[in-house]
């Protein structure tokens, strides 16, 4: 199985609202046709007030049953049409696209170097 990770950043001239009605009522329900995908997630970037705007708005995890799928669903019409919807909310120049293999961990919980950020959040 690969996973398609996706960082998509909105086009300059589009707002967040208008962006994830989009992303939400256009371009997902593209994707969902997609021959071969297994499954689908979206996840919406959160500011950090303290930090500059992030660089992306959102990332998409796209599963396949491998690289050969993935690169037929892109050559179907379903897939020609995903990509011409691209550039009507999203900055091209922009979007990043990486194909990975995913790895889980077999413990319920990885242990955390003790003083970590993340092991003191808790």
């Amino acid at each position: 199985m690969v996973k398609v990770i996706v960082l998509l950043p909105r086009r300059a001239d589009m707002s967040p609202e208008a962006f994830k009605q989009h992303l939400r009522e256009t371009h997902l329900p593209l994707v969902t046709k997609l021959p071969g995908l297994r499954r689908l997630v979206l996840n919406w970037v959160l500011a950090d007030p303290n930090q500059p705007p992030p660089a992306y708005d959102a990332v998409s995890e796209d599963w396949f049953d491998d690289a050969a799928a993935l690169g037929a669903a892109l050559a179907t019409p379903e897939g020609q049409a995903v990509a011409a919807d691209m550039p009507n909310f999203l900055d091209p120049s922009r979007v990043a696209l990486l194909v990975v293999e995913e790895e889980e961990e077999e413990e319920e919980e990885v242990p955390l170097p003790t003083g970590s950020a993340a092991s003191s959040a808790g």
